[in-house]
C-alpha cells in the first residue's frame, strides 16, 4: 500500500463514525483506533508456513437505552468544571437552561464553553472528567424541559 493511500485511509477514517479498523493484504497489516490514539503500520514477510483459520466468537451486545442526549459537538477532552479543583458546571438533577455552559471541550489546546442546546434537566453524565471525546458521541443524557 503507497504512502499517500495510507493517508488518505487515515482520513477517510478520521471522518468516519467508526472506532476502529483493521486492513491486512498479504505482506502488510494497517490497524487504527480512535479514542485510544493508536495508529499501527506493520509490515511483515510473507509467510510461507500453514497457519490455522483463526474462529473468533462473538460476544453478546447488551444494548443500553438512552433516553435525550446532549452530544459532543467537537472531537476533544471533556471538562466537567472551569479548573480542576472547581464544582462542575452541571451534574445529575440540575436544570439547565439554553445557553449556560454544561462543559469545557478543549481542542487543540483551545478551550471551548460548550452551551446546552435546550432547557433541560440532567439526568446522567456519560463520560469521566479528562475523557476524550469523539464528535456526536453522547455526553450527557437529559429530559427535556
Amino acid at each position: 500500500m503507497k504512502f499517500e493511500e495510507i493517508k488518505e485511509l487515515i482520513k477517510i477514517f478520521d471522518e468516519s463514525g467508526i472506532s476502529k479498523v483493521e486492513i491486512g493484504h498479504e505482506d502488510f497489516e494497517i490497524k487504527l483506533e480512535k479514542g485510544g490514539v493508536a495508529v499501527k503500520e506493520v509490515v511483515s514477510a510473507p509467510v510461507v508456513e500453514t497457519v490455522a483459520q483463526k474462529v473468533e466468537v462473538a460476544k453478546p451486545v447488551v444494548e443500553q437505552k438512552i433516553g435525550t442526549t446532549l452530544n459532543s459537538p467537537m472531537v476533544g477532552t471533556f471538562y466537567s468544571a472551569p479548573a480542576p479543583n472547581a464544582q462542575p458546571f452541571v451534574k445529575a438533577g440540575d436544570k439547565v437552561s439554553k445557553g449556560s455552559t454544561i462543559a469545557i471541550l478543549e481542542a487543540m489546546k483551545i478551550m471551548n464553553e460548550w452551551e446546552a442546546e435546550f432547557d433541560c434537566v440532567i439526568v446522567k453524565v456519560l463520560v469521566e472528567d479528562g475523557q476524550p471525546v469523539e464528535y456526536d458521541s453522547p455526553i450527557f443524557e437529559v429530559e427535556k424541559i
